[in-house]
């Protein structure tokens, strides 16, 4: 199980990072603070491209969680990073599923893979061009290559 969900955008930088914010409130989230870590390296002389990381949190579950275990919120509040490497724009977040693997004597119930499905749902939107969804697609479907870019080519045979 892979502990974090990355995709490749064809949006620019600051289009990528909007549209993650847009995504974390839609789906009843709220964004707590965007961690600008180029500016922070450049304040200490270091260059970098644009790296940003967006934490976020729901009330709901973040309550869920640190009852269940105070040393959860270690692992908290949920981030999403958006950054440039090798001149691609990618949006990456550590997936919730992993919480057993690091709490195993906690009984999480199914809140991992809830919040697991919501994190990559978040990264999933927020990846897809603005007239994806207008031209008929849905989200989060196997409907087209932009949804689900490593499945292997469409073919009929007849």
């Amino acid at each position: 199980m892979d502990f974090e969900y990355t995709v490749t955008t064809s949006k620019d930088f600051a289009s990528a990072l909007a549209n993650v914010q847009e995504e974390i409130v839609k789906a009843g989230m709220r964004v707590l603070h965007v961690h600008d870590v180029q500016a922070t390296l450049a304040e200490k002389g270091i260059g970098r491209d644009p790296y940003k990381i967006v934490e976020f949190c729901n009330a709901k579950y973040a309550s869920e969680f640190l009852r269940a275990d105070p040393k959860i919120g270690l692992c908290m509040p949920c981030k999403i990073n958006v950054y440039i490497h090798e001149g691609k724009v990618l949006i990456t977040g550590m997936r919730p599923i992993v919480l057993p693997q690091f709490f195993p004597h906690v009984d999480l119930g199914n809140k991992p893979e809830e919040v697991d499905t919501i994190v990559r749902s978040i990264i999933d939107k927020a990846k897809l061009p603005p007239s994806h969804l207008a031209d008929g697609h849905q989200d989060n479907k196997k409907c087209c290559e932009i949804c689900t870019p490593n499945r292997p080519p469409f073919s009929i045979e007849l």
